[in-house]
């Protein structure tokens, strides 16, 4: 019900995860990112605490082959679940089990790993992993919705998507952007929506958090 790909970029360091599927809330149980980690996706009869320790195991030192290999050796009900995992350094990794749903496939590029499971055809994680490594210079944001994209061109799953989301994590402890939506009819389009309407404001934000003093004006009714 999920096609995914975590992503990192080379030039800043930042790190990503986009998501969709035909299932509401797919980025709140599905994607994570994480600060000096890396990112992760966790789907198929998702459970939601597996993101949080592949990141764990990421920020630990463990390379993501390592992590996934051993969430995959200890994990119960491990044959349920489909995981992909990149680090800072751009490794991947990516674990299918045997109860995968339906058509299913992962692949691997530079700094991209992509999964995703009853697919309209399994060629749709390659045309992913592709689209994303086609602009290395662009933002990571507009790299990873480029991929969602490609994957729902080349097919994406085997009934029409509902939800997608995005996740991006910068230098700071929370994530950069985590745009998110629910329940939509063209929910990869919107999702595009709303980044490009986040973008310009995201560092803003940070310098909100960090240094409220410098921060830009909010642009709101009353904002003196």
């Amino acid at each position: 019900m999920t096609f995914s790909l975590v992503g990192r970029c080379a030039r800043t360091g930042m790190a990503g995860c986009v998501v969709s599927s035909s299932s509401p809330a797919v980025a709140a149980r599905c994607a994570h990112v994480r600060a000096g980690a890396g990112a992760a996706a966790s789907q198929n009869v998702t459970d939601p605490r597996l993101g949080p320790r592949l990141l764990d195991l990421l920020a630990a030192g463990r390379s993501p082959q390592e992590a996934v290999a051993e969430i995959a050796a200890s994990e119960p009900n491990i044959e349920h679940r489909q995981l992909a995992a990149v680090d800072l350094a751009g490794r991947t990794a990516a674990y299918s089990g045997s109860g995968t749903l339906g058509r299913h496939a992962t692949a691997e590029g530079d700094g991209a790993v992509a999964a995703g499971n009853l697919l309209a055809d399994t060629g749709v994680v390659a045309a992913m992993v592709e689209a994303f490594g086609r602009s290395p210079g662009d933002h990571l944001g507009d790299r990873l919705l480029a991929a969602l994209a490609a994957g729902l061109a080349a097919g994406g799953e085997e009934g029409p998507v509902r939800s997608a989301g995005l996740l991006l994590a910068g230098s700071v402890a929370w994530p950069v952007a985590d745009l998110r939506v629910d329940w939509h009819d063209e929910p990869i389009e919107e999702l595009a929506r709303l980044w490009e309407l986040w973008k310009p404001q995201m560092d803003a934000y940070v310098t909100r958090a960090l240094d409220p003093a410098a921060a830009p004006s909010f642009g709101v009714p009353g904002d003196l």
